[in-house]
């Protein structure tokens, strides 16, 4: 199993992403606060998040409820101004817990789970914000709403459910030029009148904040090498 990185190092690797961020920022035109880094924690013990935490981070990805279960809740009462994002996929059965335990559901990508979300926020009466998960290769094994239906998915979202959908999020295919897909992402978004984009990742962030990303998901350039997960951390 790889090693976690010192607390040093994570704050170096944070600030070196934090510098290309605000770069590419620049180099589009946009502020330099038009971007959030969401921190991809998934894999990585507490320590590693509280050291980031140390550097100042604030925003967070998980993958898996149960991981996040097993990591956050502690941090909350430390770093009570934390940020939880669900960025994995979400199974039905855990809406409860990610609904309680999180702060953003980025990926609502089937009318089933977007129904178990909108009884859960009605039940509780915590109404998170939303963002739609497309499938924007059209890849048979990823999860995810095709472009061409995504639309269509929005809008019941919205009306029938209520959802407070905010934008959306998409991985493109993995050895493809990803530009053309954040392009198609960003038209998406903008038909549909949704201000975010969670797109872009360790190797692609900058391209997708050329693209209008307001969120890039960066996990391996600040805590490095994921490590193993134990079937009791798995959903």
């Amino acid at each position: 199993m790889e090693e976690a990185l010192s607390a040093e190092v994570i704050t170096a690797n944070l600030a070196a992403v934090r510098g290309r961020i605000v770069a590419a920022t620049r180099a589009a035109g946009r502020p330099d606060d038009a971007v959030s880094l969401v921190a991809v924690s998934k894999t990585q013990p507490a320590a590693a998040v509280r050291a980031a935490l140390g550097a100042g981070q604030r925003v967070f990805g998980e993958n898996r409820v149960q991981e996040a279960l097993a990591k956050f809740p502690g941090l909350r009462h430390e770093f009570p101004d934390l940020k939880l994002h669900m960025i994995g996929p979400l199974q039905t059965n855990k809406v409860k817990d990610a609904v309680a335990h999180c702060d953003v559901i980025e990926t609502v990508d089937r009318p089933r789970l977007a129904e178990a979300l909108a009884r859960e926020m009605a039940r509780t009466g915590r109404r998170l914000p939303c963002l739609v998960e497309v499938n924007i290769g059209d890849e048979p094994q990823k999860a995810g709403v095709s472009p061409q239906a995504a639309d269509d998915f929005i809008r019941d979202c919205r009306d029938r459910l209520g959802l407070q959908i905010v934008g959306l999020m998409c991985v493109p295919p993995e050895h493809e030029e990803p530009a053309p897909y954040f392009a198609l992402l960003r038209e998406i978004a903008k038909r549909n009148g949704l201000p975010q984009l969670s797109m872009g990742m360790s190797a692609d962030y900058e391209t997708a904040i050329r693209f209008g990303a307001t969120h890039v998901r960066v996990g391996t350039a600040i805590f490095g090498a994921r490590r193993a997960v134990s079937a009791a951390a798995a959903d």
